[in-house]
């Protein structure tokens, strides 16, 4: 560990987003594995049911929509974490850059349950109901993403500070992509 991040307190060790890894909070958006129909007289293939949205409690609609990121800069603080209690909320990038995702399952906000993973670009997630999980964190440059999410009646989003802060720092980075 560098003397710059020696001072940080805990560090989150970032895994690579994988299916399997991420399941106890959401979907990862990939093709790898997808269902694949051929459309549009075999012009198309379309990569079939990614994500289970799931966006209907309390009058709820689905939501599509743009959201530009701002680069983040490691090492990076995490601070808090937001929950959406009404509906899932998946995040699918427009450019072929890796970004990291902060998450916690959903419940009770369990600090010692916090994980770190980093996208390998085209990923997407999708957080189930109510999982915790940190704003975007672009990576590099500004970057795109389609968001689809829920709008409605009810009070979607739950925001909680952390009692600590926890780090993402570059050694966990080279780490996670050994």
């Amino acid at each position: 560990m560098s003397d710059t991040t020696q001072d940080l307190g805990m560090t989150l060790a970032i895994e690579l987003l994988t299916p399997e890894a991420f399941a106890p909070f959401g979907d990862v958006i990939e093709l790898a594995g997808a269902k694949q129909i051929p459309i549009n007289l075999g012009t198309t293939i379309r990569y079939h049911d990614l994500a289970n949205v799931d966006v209907e409690d309390e009058n709820g609609r689905t939501l599509v929509n743009l959201f530009r990121g701002q680069p983040r800069v490691l090492p990076f603080e995490i601070k808090m974490l937001e929950r959406h209690p009404l509906g899932s909320q998946a995040f699918v990038p427009l450019n072929d850059k890796p970004y990291l995702v902060v998450v916690a399952p959903a419940g009770d906000l369990d600090v010692t349950k916090i994980r770190a993973f980093v996208s390998h670009g085209w990923q997407g997630v999708n957080y189930a109901k109510g999982v915790w999980h940190h704003p975007l964190i672009a990576l590099g440059e500004v970057s795109d993403f389609i968001v689809v999410d829920r709008g409605g009646d009810g009070l979607n989003l739950n925001e909680q500070d952390l009692p600590e802060s926890f780090w993402l720092t570059e050694e966990a980075m080279v780490a996670a992509q050994r």
